[in-house]
């Protein structure tokens, strides 16, 4: 039982057009009364109701805000419990003078994530919904949102619940064989066991199949510019940007540091690493630079290697790209605008090519063919359908896999002739991997680690 009222802002702190207060609690109606005053008293206000008035400081009556206050109670509300939001003048004096009038009168200040922590905790949502909602919050692309959404929504967690119920099916099956062994046909009770947990395995490499895909999705493709100097990476940076984010300047060695910006490319969300042109150097800042970039080069997931087109590749060029040929890399043959001096047979002796696009990041042509090409490379070609259930979170992808590897021992066991109590353990960790995704049996810990990630307010 939650027995105490928690109030935090849920707006960005700042100047703007609104702020909103959100109290939550079993005295979250109360609390919100002592301190706002409207024709109707909020006490007496129906449920998802709107109330004209003014925030007062309780202590001397003082008028403190104009605001609107929403009445939403239990369990029709976002926490499943009483709420009031109320909504004022976007400031940090105004919007803290109302938080503090709401604590004095019994609130407590919320943790980061507890609204929605509530939310769980009172059965409104699950923890596949729950991680959702960060997730809609931190999207930086249209399909990571609607991704994201559809795990709100439930569709993940009604997938999960399905496969759960079947392997209850099986287990209860097992059960009755192991209490009335009299009754039981062993090669009938035998093929149950191996139809159901394949049935259920074939869904769960389904959800595996796309994983990869929804991760990528979800937190981006971290992709490193990279390449000798002057050759077009902060162009082709800005370009993708559609800003001004980078300097650009006929002078060799201008980035001296990794930039970092999220673009999204053909639907896909790139996490965009300009850096310093790779080449020798006596200048100690740069070399530093140099440094860095070699850094991103190892731990990005995409590598968009840059050469000139109006000029040969140099013998650095060569070495760099023989390096990278193993690697998730695109070479980028820019300034196509101007006349073509670069050896194309030595690019396409190490890279398909497809993997080798040519366009002029200046003047932003070719940038389609960049799309198609980052497209092929890991989404074959597309992303999938919309109408696919994405798995976008590691911890759900490492219970997935998890769970299939008990199936595949239950699957196993029953072609060995395994004793069906032994092969009930596999298939009880199946479902029991497959109840931590959405909140079944999860430890406290691990509630906190998640909810802890939240914005305060939310």
């Amino acid at each position: 039982m939650i027995e105490d009222t928690i109030a935090a802002i849920a707006t960005p702190l700042g100047e703007g057009g609104i702020a909103v207060i959100r109290v939550s609690g079993p005295e979250a109606i109360r609390v919100a009364a002592s301190a706002f005053r409207s024709k109707t008293k909020l006490t007496d206000a129906g449920t998802h109701t709107v109330q004209y008035g003014h925030v007062i400081d309780p202590a001397n009556g003082e008028k403190i805000e104009e605001a609107l206050a929403t009445v939403m109670r239990a369990p029709r509300s976002y926490t499943a419990e009483d709420v009031v939001e109320i909504s004022c003048h976007g400031g940090i004096v105004s919007v803290k003078k109302v938080l503090d009038v709401l604590l004095d009168a019994g609130a407590r200040l919320a943790e980061p994530g507890e609204f929605t922590k509530r939310a769980f905790l009172n059965g409104r949502i699950d923890l596949t919904q729950a991680e959702a909602v960060i997730d809609l919050i931190r999207s930086k692309s249209d399909r990571a949102f609607s991704i994201a959404l559809k795990q709100a929504d439930g569709v993940l967690s009604r997938k999960v619940k399905t496969l759960r119920h079947t392997l209850v099916e099986t287990m209860a099956h097992i059960e009755v064989n192991i209490d009335y062994p009299e009754h039981d046909v062993e090669e009938l009770t035998n093929a149950f066991i191996r139809d159901k947990c394949a049935g259920v395995l074939a869904e769960i490499e389904e959800l595996l199949r796309t994983a990869e895909q929804g991760k990528l999705l979800r937190e981006g493709i971290e992709t490193a510019i990279v390449g000798k100097p002057n050759v077009g990476k902060s162009s082709l940076l800005n370009s993708l940007a559609q800003d001004d984010r980078a300097i650009v300047t006929d002078i060799p060695g201008t980035t001296r540091d990794v930039i970092e910006e999220y673009v999204t490319v053909g639907g896909i969300p790139l996490k965009l690493l300009d850096t310093a042109g790779i080449r020798e150097t006596s200048d100690v800042v740069e070399r530093i630079g140099v440094e860095r970039s070699k850094g991103a080069i190892a731990s990005a997931d995409l590598i968009l290697f840059v050469v000139n087109g109006n000029e040969p590749l140099s013998g650095e060029e060569i070495s760099l790209l023989d390096e990278l040929a193993d690697r998730q890399t695109i070479v980028i043959v820019n300034k196509s605008d101007l006349a073509t001096k670069i050896e194309m047979e030595a690019l396409y002796e190490r890279l398909p090519a497809e993997r080798i696009v040519r366009l002029s990041a200046r003047e932003g042509e070719g940038l389609e063919r960049l799309e198609k090409a980052i497209g092929a490379l890991f989404f074959s070609g597309a992303v999938e359908s919309s109408d696919l259930t994405y798995v976008s979170n590691v911890r759900h992808i490492h219970l997935l896999k998890k769970a299939k590897g008990s199936l595949l021992e239950a699957i196993d066991g029953v072609a060995a002739q395994m004793p069906i109590d032994m092969v009930q353990i596999d298939v009880r960790n199946a479902w029991e991997h497959l109840g931590e995704m959405i909140g079944d049996a999860v430890s406290d810990s691990l509630i906190d680690q998640i909810f802890s990630q939240f914005c305060l307010g939310k």
